[in-house]
């Protein structure tokens, strides 16, 4: 995606949060506010760079987008497959202690590639085999504060969802949606694309959509 933006003119730039691209101990260690704090850093690397920033993020980097928007100046927002929460579970309020005795988990019970609907794509996708108990501690954290900042998010805002999303379901972007404080804010639904919309078969039509927003917001600057 940031090589489609490129191509179209804008200057992009891919943040790697904290724990991730390495592997799976370093997620371990590291704390919602270490990943607020990767945004932090891209955004005013870019500051300098360009006059205006719009933040585009991916599930988790959603949420983050969304709850940076209010601290920071950008333009816009694009959140893609972000959740509103995480799914409702006795366990969660046991998660921290779990964390000390079972660090990992498997990431669910479907064999490796379903959801995918470009199986090709999946093949050349790189993610963790595991996830790390602590950090479903941490993304409830980050999810309950976003949630928080919501109805402070002014900003143009673009939500893009699957409505074959089976890992986030398509009501997190109704109830996101609800939320927002933007009165310039746009739903996207899309087919034919797992969790992972801007890699899996719909991503092109996500590209463009998000390519006509960015021209909106800039155009509207």
């Amino acid at each position: 995606m940031g090589e489609y933006l490129a191509g179209n003119g804008y200057t992009a730039l891919g943040v790697r949060l904290a724990g991730h691209a390495t592997g799976p101990e370093d997620m371990l260690h590291s704390r919602w506010t270490d990943w607020l704090a990767s945004v932090e850093d891209g955004y005013h690397l870019l500051r300098g760079a360009v006059d205006n920033v719009i933040l585009v993020g991916l599930s988790m980097g959603g949420a983050l987008s969304l709850l940076t928007s209010t601290r920071l100046e950008v333009a816009g927002v694009v959140a893609m497959s972000t959740p509103y929460a995480l799914r409702p579970d006795p366990r969660l309020k046991y998660v921290r202690l779990l964390s000390l005795f079972i660090p990992y988990l498997p990431k669910d019970n479907r064999s490796p590639g379903a959801g995918w609907f470009d199986q090709d794509a999946w093949k050349d996708h790189i993610s963790y085999p595991q996830n790390p108990v602590r950090s479903i501690v941490e993304l409830d954290q980050l999810l309950a504060g976003m949630r928080a900042a919501l109805p402070q998010v002014r900003v143009p805002t673009l939500l893009i969802h699957s409505r074959d999303d089976s890992y986030v379901s398509p009501e997190n972007m109704e109830r996101i949606f609800a939320a927002l404080g933007a009165s310039d804010k746009t739903k996207l639904s899309v087919t034919g694309s797992g969790h992972v919309v801007t890699r899996d078969a719909a991503c092109h039509q996500v590209f463009e959509a998000a390519l006509h927003f960015i021209r909106r917001v800039e155009a509207g600057l």
